[in-house]
């Protein structure tokens, strides 16, 4: 069994496809390529709140406390919550986990640590409890190493 990686705007697309999806598997490429996009997004977001407040500070002018920026920053974090779960559900599954393991990031530093260390754990390279091994439409390439 061969399982190819997904790029950064199939990622992408697979995310928002399964907008609310807690069920079946993600493999690690549309894991980090989907956080990725919305790391970027998150940012371009918050970068103009974040200079108009430094600049506010520079020059002495109280801070307001919410601008423009700041609400589209929060309506972008509503928006992408819902995909972000259901991919980090559907990322530990694919290794083998229950999707309840999220609950590990309550516990500070540790619990953030193996939260990070399942997420970046290889697929199970055989079907499980949570389903079929995901991205198995394309056929190997020869010469190309299998990634698991």
């Amino acid at each position: 069994m061969y399982q190819y990686q997904v790029g950064f705007l199939q990622a992408v697309t697979r995310a928002f496809k399964n907008y609310c999806n807690f069920k079946g598997r993600a493999s690690r490429s549309e894991f980090w390529w989907f956080y990725l996009f919305t790391y970027i997004v998150g940012m371009l977001f918050c970068g103009p709140y974040v200079m108009e407040t430094f600049s506010n500070a520079l020059n002495g002018i109280e801070t307001v406390e919410f601008s423009t920026w700041t609400g589209v920053a929060y309506l972008w974090s509503l928006f992408i919550l819902l995909p972000q779960l259901g991919l980090l559900f559907r990322r530990l599954h694919d290794s083998g986990r229950s999707g309840w393991n999220w609950l590990w990031l309550f516990l500070p530093v540790i619990g953030t640590i193996i939260l990070l260390v399942y997420l970046c754990t290889a697929s199970q390279p055989f079907a499980n409890k949570y389903g079929e091994v995901p991205n198995l439409e394309n056929p190997p390439v020869p010469g190309q190493e299998q990634n698991f």
